[in-house]
């Protein structure tokens, strides 16, 4: 029998990215679940902390075996220059928790200007790429790189990096 693991958004791209991972390994249920993180999460800690909220609710309401939380969010730099940022977080039954972080890329200065006057990411880049829907599609990612990373991709190496420390912590390290 498969394994149940749950993914705590709707989210298109953080699903597949889950799927991507797992493959035939389980069977992977999304939910909509709070990340109790402000909607446009400003650096790595509340970013993660996003993460392990989407996976902990859904350990706790839902008895799962297995939950992950991806959360995509915004860093600032020296200067105020700001780079895109996303976290991970596997939890299991036994409320062991597990992260990583992912890639990280400049933003465009106007785009971190209208972030900085209050906007969220995923509004700014609809409407600087003319697009709908963006964040549930390529993402900002895709855009900034002219769609050599996409968004399921780069959610997909922190579901790697998640996935293959829950591996090796239950004896199971050897290669895939």
């Amino acid at each position: 029998m498969k394994t149940k693991v749950y993914v705590g958004s709707m989210n298109p791209a953080k699903v597949n990215a889950v799927k991507n991972v797992l493959q035939q390994d389980a069977v992977v249920i999304p939910l909509d679940v709070p990340s109790s993180v402000s909607s446009q999460p400003m650096s790595d800690k509340e970013t993660k902390e996003g993460a392990i909220n989407r996976a902990m609710y859904i350990i706790e309401q839902e008895q799962a075996e297995v939950a992950l939380g991806l959360e995509g969010g915004i860093i600032t730099e020296e200067h105020d220059t700001m780079l895109l940022c996303n976290w991970g977080a596997l939890v299991t039954k036994e409320k062991n928790v597990y992260t990583a972080g992912g890639a990280r890329i400049y933003l465009p200065v106007d785009i971190a200007e209208e972030i900085r006057s209050g906007m969220e990411l995923g509004k700014v880049i609809d409407k600087w790429a003319g697009r709908n829907d963006i964040r549930k599609k390529e993402g900002t990612i895709g855009v900034l790189t002219n769609g050599f990373v996409d968004r399921t991709e780069m959610f997909q190496h922190v579901v790697n990096l998640l996935v293959g420390q829950w591996k090796f912590s239950q004896g199971k390290n050897k290669s895939r």
